[in-house]
């Protein structure tokens, strides 16, 4: 695939996937003879990968030593697998805040339904 497909096909800019390639969050993309990037499956399984954990929140530089790590090979398993379970850590603190909010926000729309009805606005102790 060339990278404007991959682009197309991920919901990301191309100079966002050569940024990807050249700090070292994808591994290097395979390229045809004259040096044009070609996506190959395992490339587009990186990007799909970076992708993902950059829209959760994962840090460069967590993605980056999550890729120096699997180049490494399997020995790195143990540490990869704690890399992504603090990213899962990280990922729950934030739905748990997310809920909460959301809590809060259907508690005051609620009040304001109830205020549209009976014409006045009745403050209850918030959550």
């Amino acid at each position: 695939m060339t990278i404007k497909e991959v682009s197309e096909k991920y919901g990301v800019t191309q100079d966002t996937l050569r940024y990807y390639e050249r700090v070292g969050m994808i591994p290097r993309v395979t390229r045809t003879a004259g040096g044009i990037r070609d996506y190959m499956e395992k490339d587009l399984e990186w990007v799909e990968l970076a992708v993902c954990m950059r829209n959760a929140g994962l840090p460069v530089e967590a993605m980056i030593e999550y890729v120096k790590l699997s180049q490494i090979g399997d020995s790195t398993f143990g540490e990869r697998m704690q890399l992504l379970k603090r990213q899962r850590e990280v990922l729950m603190g934030q739905k748990r805040q997310m809920e909460e909010t959301l809590e809060r926000l259907n508690f005051k729309i609620s009040l304001y339904e109830a205020a549209m009805e009976t014409g006045k606005l009745t403050f209850l102790k918030d959550k």
